[in-house]
């Protein structure tokens, strides 16, 4: 689960990390009072999108930037009332982009430095890692491509957590001078409490400044969470924003699904993560292109693959469906009857491909055979990958007159 900047630094001051005064506004008079509310000082108007790049992007009615400074309350709604409701496209969003419908508006800082800061989980060792860099600002993939020698990584034991001496090393490393040396420690331990703290899957500020006034502040703030944990943390949970979400997504969370929406045309329904992964991989392999990865878990009921079916069907990209399952603790029998109520409930429009293997799996192909249900039936992974290709590519080549 992701979450908006201005909530990220609402959590971040929970934690006494420093970040510069603002407020969230929904419309131009709420920015414009916000604004007042703040002061006679420098602005700075943020759209609030989950996608980086947001200084760099263009608004569809032509308005440049997703960031801008302003000088007073009037012109913070002037900006607002450009951003607000419109759709803001980066290189992140791809071209479709995504609809502004809040705005941060903070107090602008006179940066001196920008530093990148960074916690994440490092599966490799299973334990936090802080990744650091002096060129903060700029996409932390672009440095390590061009100066991979100006990134710090160090290690967090898990057990005894961020040291004292580790944030004073990082101090040094990230260059600050003596006398903002406590504020940057404060400021890393500060992050380190949120990350273990909300269950996090990454933390990540860029840029950390420094400021004229010797200031260290989180300037900008993202979070990624360990959604199996967010039942620890409601208050994280009810900051979720299903409007930035893919809608396909947020449907199958509502079921329990493991849903991940791509742009390919072969859908696939498959039970475990494992052989999910392998399903996509061979449909990549024979030529064709899945249109998301969907584990139905290995106790998925037949309410949830009807559900499923219901969200695959949803894609109008989507030109044929492959079901692979391996039945362990859910049936050969259940998924067929899965599969038999879903095609009566969605009435489907494409080719479905069907393998099947595992515990019952003969009564579930009875059930199937009984039932008229139009399908494909496939041997094994390799002949399903290839009948479902082949089929995609038939509804592709020969679609159904309108």
């Amino acid at each position: 689960m992701n979450i908006h900047e201005y909530q990220a630094k609402e959590l971040l001051q929970k934690f006494g990390v420093a970040t510069p005064r603002g407020k969230v506004a929904s419309t131009p008079d709420e920015a414009e009072r916000v604004a007042q509310e703040i002061g006679d000082v420098d602005l700075v108007v943020k759209a609030q999108v989950h996608a980086g790049g947001r200084g760099k992007g263009t608004f569809t009615n032509g308005f440049k930037g997703g960031v801008h400074v302003v000088k007073s309350a009037k012109e913070a709604r002037e900006v607002a009332s450009k951003m607000l409701g419109q759709t803001l496209v980066t290189h992140q969003t791809g071209p479709g982009g995504r609809v502004v419908n809040k705005v941060l508006i903070a107090e602008s800082a006179k940066i001196i430095r920008e530093i990148y800061f960074a916690i994440l989980l490092d599966r490799a060792t299973a334990a936090p890692l802080i990744v650091a860099s002096t060129e903060g600002g700029v996409e932390i993939e672009t440095v390590a491509a061009k100066s991979p020698e100006k990134i710090t990584h160090e290690p967090i034991d898990p057990l005894a957590g961020l040291q004292p001496f580790q944030t004073r090393k990082l101090a040094k490393q990230l260059a600050f001078e003596q006398s903002q040396t406590k504020a940057a420690a404060k400021l890393f331990d500060g992050l380190y409490r949120a990350f273990v703290g909300l269950d996090c899957s990454m933390v990540e500020i860029n840029p950390l400044v420094v400021t004229a006034k010797g200031e260290v502040l989180a300037l900008d703030a993202k979070f990624n969470f360990d959604d199996n944990a967010l039942y620890r943390h409601p208050e994280v949970a009810a900051m979720r924003d299903v409007a930035e979400e893919d809608p396909r997504e947020v449907e199958a969370f509502r079921h329990g699904l493991n849903y991940i929406g791509l742009d390919g045309n072969i859908a696939c329904l498959v039970n475990g993560a494992g052989l999910a992964m392998a399903t996509m991989d061979i449909i990549k392999f024979y030529g064709g292109n899945p249109a998301n990865f969907l584990d139905v878990g290995g106790g998925a009921t037949e309410e949830q693959v009807t559900e499923a079916f219901k969200i695959l069907i949803a894609d109008k990209n989507v030109k044929a469906i492959l079901v692979n399952i391996f039945g362990g603790i859910m049936t050969g029998d259940v998924i067929a009857q899965g599969i038999i109520n879903a095609t009566k409930t969605v009435k489907l429009s494409v080719p479905l491909i069907v393998r099947l293997e595992g515990t019952n799996v003969e009564k579930g192909k009875q059930l199937l055979k009984e039932s008229g249900v139009s399908l494909i039936a496939a041997g094994d992974l390799a002949d399903a990958a290839q009948k479902a290709v082949e089929a995609a590519r038939s509804k592709t080549q020969n679609p159904k007159p309108k």
